[in-house]
């Protein structure tokens, strides 16, 4: 089985210690300890979690966020790379590898990204086959909240719908990019833009996209 998701794991709990916990990332008002805090309570506090989504869970969402935050950061660090308890749903390796890998690899861009001498990551043709793999089945999710058509196009052709409407934007990249860009990091993807021009600038100014 594959362990994209263990490596991506330990590659992000080793750049948070790293950078330390007060450097910026790309999550809007998050430092690496609220970003590592979110990671840890995403997978320890299911209870909390759900308020990433659902509105009504997200006062309990916050105060286990502010419970973790107030943590040593080592300790957050060694909760990341120990991982889920066995009662979490990621703890089954499949779950993990199918909800984790993205998460992981996103999320350690948030942080790689977010500082001024990032340099570009080269990815495995494996792994990128994977990403894309995800992206394909989340597209209409992640797409949901666009302004206009988009469409989702690996270098080699192959392409996903991610909202329908016109006028259509085609975003072209490779499945790393593509997932930046429709996670709603549109500003640091590695991408191309085809298009109307108008549709093409509120795509890219457009808050909502992302799950």
């Amino acid at each position: 089985m594959s362990t994209h998701a263990k490596r991506e794991r330990l590659l992000l709990a080793d750049l948070l210690e790293a950078t330390g916990p007060d450097a910026p990332t790309l999550c809007e008002g998050w430092t690496t300890r609220d970003l590592a805090a979110h990671v840890v309570v995403r997978e320890r506090r299911p209870d909390a979690a759900g308020g990433i989504l659902i509105k009504q869970l997200a006062s309990r969402l916050n105060r286990a966020m502010a419970e973790f935050t107030d943590k040593p950061y080592e300790e957050l660090l060694q909760l990341i790379r120990t991982g889920p308890p066995r009662f979490s749903p990621f703890s089954l390796k499949q779950i993990d590898e199918m909800s984790n890998t993205v998460e992981f690899y996103v999320h350690t861009e948030d942080v790689r990204r977010a500082q001024a001498d990032w340099t570009p990551r080269e990815l495995d043709p494996v792994f990128q086959d994977a990403l894309w793999s995800r992206l394909e089945r989340a597209a209409r999710l992640t797409g949901r909240g666009a302004p206009t058509g988009l469409v989702l196009r690996r270098p080699d052709g192959q392409t996903a719908v991610a909202h329908r409407g016109t006028p259509v934007v085609t975003v072209t990249g490779e499945p790393s990019e593509l997932l930046m860009f429709a996670l709603g990091r549109q500003r640091v993807a590695d991408v191309e833009l085809e298009g109307d021009k108008d549709a093409i600038a509120a795509l890219q100014e457009t808050k909502q996209l992302g799950i």
